[in-house]
């Protein structure tokens, strides 16, 4: 029997591991290319999805 998920919500937290105590917050730069990364990636998964 197959799943089909219909939604999916992911959440991330960026962490800059170069920060003294460890709980400071990446640049928004750095989060908004992690995010572009993330959105590029879910695309390619649909694409190949749709090819089948």
């Amino acid at each position: 029997m197959s799943v089909i998920i219909t939604e999916i919500e992911i959440s991330v937290a960026v962490v800059d591991s170069n920060s003294t105590n460890g709980a400071g917050s990446a640049d928004g730069s750095l989060k908004q290319e992690i995010i572009k990364e993330c959105i590029e990636q879910i695309m390619e998964i649909l694409d190949k999805k749709n090819e089948r």
